[in-house]
This record gives C-alpha cells, structure tokens and sequence, in this order.
C-alpha cells in the first residue's frame, strides 16, 4: 500500500540604516515577493526568494517570510544547533503560500520543502501547497524529512493539494524517511488537507524514525491513510533499525479520511485514520478520528512480522466506515500484532455500511493483546474472522447496543458467551 523510494553568516554589510543592522545582527533575514536578493535582507530591504535566503541562514537566523504567494522549492541547507536553531517562517501572522505548481516535474520526488541531513531546524507557520504529477515514477510531497538528522520541527504549517494524477502514482503531504537516523521529530499543529495520495500516506514516518511526537495536527479530506508509522520497507540503511519506534501520537482530529474513489483502490473502504504499520513501542492517545473507512489500525503488512508494544488508549472513534479499531494482518499473507494494549477508548457508532467490522475488528495473526475498559457502542462490537489469534484479553469493557460479536468465525448473542469463547479459544 506504500510506496518504496527510496555558508554564508548573515548580512552585516551594507545595511540602508541603523535599525536594518540591528536586524541583521540579530539573525533575522526578511524575504517578500517585492523585494530583491540584490538586498541586504532586512525588514526594510528585504530579499526576493526563498533560494536565496536559504544560502543566508546560518545557525541562530530566523527567516521571516512577508505575505504573498513563492512559486518555488525550499532546499534546507545549513543546520543549527540546540543553542542557535534555525526557523524558517511566516511573518507575524501574515499568509504565506510556497506553491509547488512551478516545480518541474523531472525527478523521481517532488518536495516542496526538503530538510535532508539537518538539525535544530522548524518550518512554521507555512502553507505548502500544488505540486502534482501524472507521472507514476515521481512522489509530490508537500514537506519532506530525510536522511539523518535530529530536532526538526514542522509547527502550525498548512499542506494542502498535493497530488499524484497517475492511476498508480503515490503522493505525502508530510513525510520523514529515515534512511539514516532521524531522531527528536516534532509535528504538531498542522493542517494537511484535501490531498490526492495514490497508494501512499497524508502523513507518514517511515524508517529508522526514533523518539517522536506527532500532536495536535488536523487531517481532513485526504483519499488515502492520515498518520502512518511504518517499518521494514527496506527504507533505513541499516536494516536492524528499519521501523518507527518509541513516539507519541496524540491528540490530532482525522477527518473523512477515505480510499473510496481514489484511483488505486476503487470502490473500496481501505484508509485508515491513523496506521501503525509495523511500529513498535507507540503511544496511540487522545486522538478523535470521524468518518474515515477505519478509525485506527496497529498490524504489520509484512508476513512475519509485527506491529509490537503499542498502547492505544483514551481515542474517540466514531462513525467510521468499516471499523474503530482493526489489528491484525488483512490476510494470511500479512504480518499481525503482538502485546498491544487497547484501553479507554471510545468506539462509538463505527461500520456505518454494515461491511462487517463492527466496532473492533480483529483480523490475522494477533498474540497477546490486551483489550481494557474500552466502550463499544454499535450492533456488532467485536468482529472476528480467523482462527489465527492468541492469549487476548478482554477485561471490564462497556457493551452498548450491542446484538452479537464474532470471534474465530462463530457468532455469538451474549457478552458473557464471547467472553467466554474467548478464554476457551485462548
């Protein structure tokens, strides 16, 4: 479902005034469309391109763009350091747009913003927008994470229509691939809206990703999963240390996340609000997913593998297309789950098309999980399907409205006889 891809200090010359080189002494470089890189880069002459005062900021610059619209890629070059970070952002509150649609489409990625091999880096306060492609061969991405590098930031951006137009193309709003070791990422107050992904994620960590937070974001009218933390796709360089680990994903709202329509997958209901795939060690909380086709899913796509030691606790899942929450691998040819904790949760009014996932569906090879003092509110509360299922637990959850559950394929009218098939199963 995924796709496989894989020094100059500031100014203080030539300043116009006394306050100009106070600016400039401070480590602040100004960019507006009416300005030019002929300029020192202060607020009063202020630089023309965003190339150009990427070849400016140094460790300890913060890059103030003015309000307007930059019809051009941002390549990060330099990094800062945990004294002197670098900022690259909107001024004051004024909308500034980077657009993408000048981009050229000739390479085999497409990044608006690229922040490869750096540190102490933050993009804020940014709408990254319009790059497309018909082209199978080449990844749009609005923002993109690479390499190795530690103490990113990506706070308070917009990413929005980032598009692939090929049947099987694949598209990110925001993406970090660690090929390297990316370490300490921060991605929180975002909105990342209205992309076309193909096979791909709105928002995906893939790789050898450690020590993360994804808080607080928005993800709404994408055709295609909002959050995924992915491993072993062959992406990090070293293979022992090729999946997302030890993060927190916590309260983001995911919105009418929905693969139905898109061109790689048709007719069906295959998206999930936030995906661990293949992800270990997580924290999955206080997220709110509505009118998705899945609210959350922690499995591995991967035969042999699993997702492991992931807590999914106090999410509020509701009206999903085809389930609240899925583990488990969606065939025998997959991968499953091992020692996850499903707790507090709220999974309210999921499987509104009647497909059968009811409010919890358990699918292939799941082992040992634990599933406590959620709320289950719908028809059918616990789907079932294999018989590939181990040592679960199910202890002092809430059942309302609840007609039947299935588990290891037989149905069953009552809480007290699945639970009891349950422990006889186990």
């Amino acid at each position: 479902m995924k796709v496989k891809w894989l020094i100059a200090t500031v100014l203080l010359v030539g300043c116009a005034s006394t306050s100009d080189e106070a600016e400039s002494t401070a480590k602040s470089i100004y960019v507006a469309p009416n300005g030019s890189d002929e300029n020192s880069g202060t607020l009063k002459h202020p630089l023309k391109t965003v190339r150009q005062a990427t070849k400016k900021a140094t460790a300890g610059t913060t890059v103030y763009l003015r309000k307007g619209t930059y019809h051009e890629a941002m390549s990060v070059r330099y990094s800062g350091t945990k004294q002197q970070p670098i900022t690259f952002r909107n001024y004051q509150d004024e909308q500034v747009v980077l657009s993408g649609e000048k981009i050229k489409d000739r390479d085999d990625v497409l990044p608006i913003i690229k922040i490869k091999d750096q540190q102490y880096v933050t993009v804020q306060g940014l709408t990254i927008e319009a790059v497309q492609t018909k082209r199978t061969d080449a990844t749009p991405i609005g923002i993109l994470v690479t390499g190795s590098g530690s103490h990113i930031t990506l706070k308070n951006n917009t990413v929005r229509q980032i598009k692939t137009l090929a049947k099987e193309g694949n598209a990110h709003g925001i993406a970090a691939y660690g090929t390297g070791a990316i370490r300490h990422l921060t991605i929180s107050g975002n909105r990342v809206e209205q992309n076309r992904l193909g096979f791909s994620e709105a928002l995906v960590l893939n790789g050898n990703v450690k020590h993360f937070r994804v808080t607080k974001n928005v993800l709404r009218d994408n055709d295609n999963i909002g959050i995924d933390l992915i491993g072993y796709e062959g992406i990090a360089r070293s293979k022992k240390d090729d999946y997302v680990r030890e993060g927190i994903v916590s309260e983001n709202r995911v919105y009418r996340t929905s693969s139905y329509g898109n061109p790689a997958y048709g007719k069906e209901y295959n998206a999930a609000g936030i995906y661990v795939d293949g992800g270990k060690d997580l924290t999955i909380e206080k997220n709110l997913v509505e009118a998705s086709d899945i609210g959350i899913e922690v499995t591995s796509e991967h035969a042999g593998r699993y997702a492991e030691d992931v807590i999914v606790r106090q999410n509020d899942l509701r009206r999903n297309v085809y389930t609240g929450i899925a583990i488990g691998g969606y065939d025998a040819k997959r991968g499953g789950t091992k020692r996850v904790r499903i707790e507090q949760n709220q999974l309210i009014g999921n499987d509104t098309k009647g497909l059968e996932g009811g409010q919890l569906l358990v699918q292939h090879d799941v082992r040992d999980n634990k599933i406590i003092g959620n709320t289950f509110s719908g028809s059918l509360s616990v789907a079932h399907y294999f018989k590939t299922s181990s040592g679960n637990q199910f202890e002092k959850n809430t059942f309302k409205h609840t007609k039947r559950f299935m588990w290891r394929d037989a149905s069953y009218k009552t809480e007290q006889s699945f639970l009891k098939a349950v422990r006889k199963g186990e």
